[in-house]
């Protein structure tokens, strides 16, 4: 049942003959095969390419921070128990008590939890920045967020003590609201109160289009209470002083908040923590079911080819029905006659593989530089394309490579 090298060498000179004379016929077969595995390879890469662009936004976060919030990121906020709707907010108290108990922490930047609304007013003369952020936080912020300021300065612990009326501007804003004016020291109204601009955020680079940082307007947290006095809800940025000491530092900020928010020892923490891993593991997990949707879309490309394949070798079975009554003839056993057409339907599909891995991974390169994603090749799918492809010739070759060896030598030769 081996097959010998000169079978596997007839075998593919066969399929590639048959190939040439019947172009219309094998390419449209061919044509099956190629599009299933480029659909597999083309999405495969993009995926990846989604997947390495959530990493990059997630590692611009650094990779020692640390989020405190009253719930987990991922909370699915209608199933949640009385126990939970009735904890008490992220206050102030809490970022004073992890700033001065934990040892691990070397930066802390409380900031209002609804800081990411938009549609707030933001004008300067006659021009206008439309759903800028407004957010209050602390002078880590820029520690904890790896931002810079490109002109001016920062929020400092004078403008929180005094509440002072002073704003850093995002990229955008600064450029929307003064052009190419300097905007260091103009005075602007946000919501109708006046901010004097001390400083302008570096522009943020994102790879889902503009970053919604540059649309931001900063001001001291203490400000924004003044402002603002009902909306005490706080979201805590802190970073550990390295990375390696992360758990360490999740530690005492778990037992620091535990001692403030006064949580009995047989109670679960009403607070969440989450860092860059946990965020990783949850955008991990939906490209993984990106993945199983992408493997089910495309193995009905495959299937089209992999009945193609079968038609061309049943085809091809009539057409040489009385080469093979002379091949029986002359000695040929049943297994040389199945190993043969095998031999073919795999050649016939494994070039489709190939042209269909080509033009998968083009696909898949032009979508990622397009959307600005990372650009990536997955070998494994590569592999795992022309693997399905030749998988695909043999399992739809078994039946007529077994109809052929089935036929009968002396009606074989009579066949006209």
């Amino acid at each position: 049942m081996f097959l010998t090298w000169v079978e596997v060498k007839d075998g593919i000179l066969l399929a590639l003959s048959a190939i040439r004379e019947n172009k219309l016929r094998a390419g449209l077969t061919i044509l099956g095969v190629m599009v299933g595995v480029a659909s597999v390879i083309g999405m495969a890469s993009i995926v990846d390419g989604l997947d390495g662009a959530m990493d990059q936004e997630i590692d611009a976060m650094g990779s020692n921070t640390i989020i405190v919030e009253k719930y987990p990121f991922n909370t699915d906020y209608e199933d949640l128990s009385d126990e939970e709707r009735n904890r008490p907010d992220i206050r102030v108290g809490e970022a004073v008590a992890i700033r001065d108990n934990c040892p691990h922490v070397d930066a802390v930047a409380a900031q209002n939890h609804w800081a990411n609304r938009g549609g707030n007013d933001v004008k300067y003369l006659n021009r206008k920045s439309n759903g800028s952020y407004i957010m209050g936080t602390w002078p880590d912020f820029l520690k904890v967020t790896n931002s810079t300021v490109s002109r001016g300065r920062f929020i400092t612990d004078l403008d929180v003590q005094f509440r002072r009326m002073i704003c850093i501007l995002g990229w955008d804003v600064a450029q929307t609201l003064f052009l190419e004016e300097n905007p260091i020291g103009a005075e602007i109204r946000v919501n109708g109160n006046k901010f004097q601009v001390v400083g302008v955020l570096d522009k943020q680079e994102s790879n889902f289009g503009d970053s919604r940082d540059n649309n931001k307007v900063l001001i001291p947290l203490s400000t924004h209470e003044k402002l603002h006095p009902w909306d005490e809800a706080l979201t805590l940025w802190v970073r550990a002083d390295a990375y390696e000491n992360i758990e360490i530092a999740k530690e005492e900020i778990i037992s620091a908040l535990r001692i403030h928010r006064r949580v009995p020892f047989n109670k679960p923490n009403n607070f969440a923590l989450s860092t860059q891993d946990n965020f990783k593991e949850f955008t991990g997990n939906i490209t993984k079911y990106i993945y199983i949707a992408t493997i089910v879309i495309t193995s009905v490309g495959l299937m089209v080819g992999g009945i193609g394949v079968m038609n061309i070798m049943l085809v091809s079975v009539t057409e040489r029905t009385r080469e093979i009554g002379v091949r029986k003839a002359i000695g040929a056993k049943r297994s040389n006659i199945i190993l043969q057409f095998l031999t073919e339907a795999m050649t016939l599909s494994g070039t489709g593989g190939v042209i269909g891995v080509l033009f998968g991974v083009l696909l898949g390169l032009i979508i990622n530089g397009i959307l600005n994603f990372p650009l990536s090749v997955s070998i494994p799918w590569i592999i795992v394309g022309f693997v399905v492809s030749v998988s695909v010739g043999l399992v739809s070759g078994v039946y007529p490579a077994v109809k052929a060896a089935m036929l009968d030598p002396i009606e074989a030769l009579r066949y006209e």
